[in-house]
């Protein structure tokens, strides 16, 4: 297949750009840095809810940081594979990595959960889908084709190359008179929507029969649903971005704010870590320690540093077993076992330690909660409490799944500041 292929649009626009020299992905970095959906990134809750420090990552200074550590990656990985000619351009994993929360809503993980479930017979919610969904269809770049990107770009949002009502084995039991909705049993999907097939399938139109039923296999993952297998390689290199900027540097960021302590550090991290073999921990951890619960502000910059750098020069191109033919799939990204390790350590310490912190999941709660008001008040009389475009939709929608999505992408498309206003609106202060 040619490489042309991945630059194609799903629509072709004439527009007058004399002496326009940027690259298809140059382009397309453009239009999601002017896009309102990447700008309300930074009114987004990141890990600490915005307000409760005025020291804090938001959706925006993480997908940032998930972009350095991208482009870094990428000009490792080159350097040590100068024949490799499948390579993305920076341009191009610039536009993933800052384009790869947008379809995330307000209030996290507990937003997107309360979503699914309000959406469970109407197609399911999920922030990855949410993000294909918003740069082809709904930002208002182009009339019904969102900001009308490249197929290879598009190809590099997709975590999750499958249907969403797929990958459901059963759908967890109702909640009989029960206000408040049990998380775990709710968590998304991770896939594609129904009605965003045209878009799925003409992205994977160029791959020959073998690669589209091999990409979209997927495998059990739990007692209701199931999860794929594969992703391509720009993907790959935006989902190791991710991991590194989550693990290090949202972990700076509960580090400076005191809201972890070296307490914890010593309590929940290192006995993890010496489970670990790794020559690395043991010539560094103590020093790495040192530096990262040091006053010197300096000094716990340098240990974060070192802890990017060290994920990312041990990331390899590696070859995929499975019998791919397209290069974009037949390759993928490694992370040496021993620094997978290291980082799966520092993840689940961030999340246990962090995310799951009873005042944090506390925030969390209200705002899920906020969503469901929301969305029920919403769809209980659209037409009088939607605004005027999203009214338009909901008008136009063609049945009640499609009418129940205009609300999704309403709800979603929210700040978290935005949706606290607006129930505060529908509702008053003090519920």
């Amino acid at each position: 297949m040619t490489q042309t292929a991945w630059q194609d649009r799903l629509l072709n626009q004439i527009k007058n750009r004399p002496n326009d020299n940027r690259s298809p992905w140059q382009i397309d970095r453009s239009r999601i840095i002017h896009a309102a959906a990447f700008r309300r990134l930074q009114s987004k809750t990141q890990i600490m809810s915005i307000g409760v420090n005025d020291f804090y990552r938001t959706r925006l200074t993480h997908s940032l940081e998930v972009s350095q550590i991208g482009t870094g990656l990428l000009r490792h990985l080159k350097l040590q594979n100068p024949e490799f000619n499948y390579f993305p351009s920076a341009s191009l994993i610039e536009t993933i990595c800052l384009a790869h929360d947008i379809g995330h809503p307000p209030f996290g993980h507990g937003g997107e959960i309360a979503l699914n479930y309000l959406m469970r017979d109407h197609g399911g919610f999920e922030g990855n889908a949410q993000t294909l969904r918003i740069v082809t269809k709904l930002e208002p770049y182009s009339n019904g084709y969102g900001m009308n990107l490249t197929r290879r770009t598009l190809l590099g949002f997709i975590k999750y190359p499958a249907y969403i009502e797929q990958l459901w084995h059963h759908k967890p039991p109702e909640q009989q008179n029960q206000r408040f909705i049990y998380t775990k049993k709710w968590l998304p999907a991770k896939g594609v929507y129904n009605c965003d097939k045209g878009v799925f399938e003409w992205i994977l139109d160029p791959l020959c029969d073998n690669d589209k039923d091999l990409f979209t296999s997927y495998k059990n993952h739990d007692e209701y649903k199931s999860k794929t297998r594969f992703k391509s390689l720009d993907s790959a290199i935006m989902e190791y971005a991710d991991d590194i900027a989550y693990a290090v540097h949202d972990l700076e960021d509960a580090i400076a704010t005191g809201t972890l302590s070296e307490r914890d550090w010593y309590n929940y991290a290192m006995p993890a870590f010496k489970k670990i073999d790794s020559p690395w921990l043991d010539e560094n951890l103590s020093s790495i320690t040192h530096r990262l619960f040091s006053d010197d502000e300096p000094l716990r910059k340098d240990a974060i540093g070192e802890l990017v750098n060290i994920f990312i020069i041990n990331c390899s191109l590696v070859e995929r077993e499975e019998t791919f033919s397209e290069p974009l799939l037949k390759n993928t990204v490694k992370l040496e076992q021993e620094f997978e390790e290291i980082l799966k350590v520092l993840k689940q310490f961030v999340f246990q330690r962090l995310i799951r912190e009873p005042k944090m999941q506390q925030i969390e709660f209200s705002g899920q909660n906020m969503l469901i008001d929301l969305f029920e008040a919403f769809s209980s009389d659209p037409m009088r409490l939607l605004p005027y475009t999203a009214q338009s939709n909901y008008q136009a929608a063609e049945d009640e799944q499609a009418r129940m999505r205009v609300l999704a992408d309403y709800l979603s498309g929210m700040t978290d500041e935005y949706a606290r206003r607006c129930h505060a609106r529908l509702f008053g202060n003090n519920t």
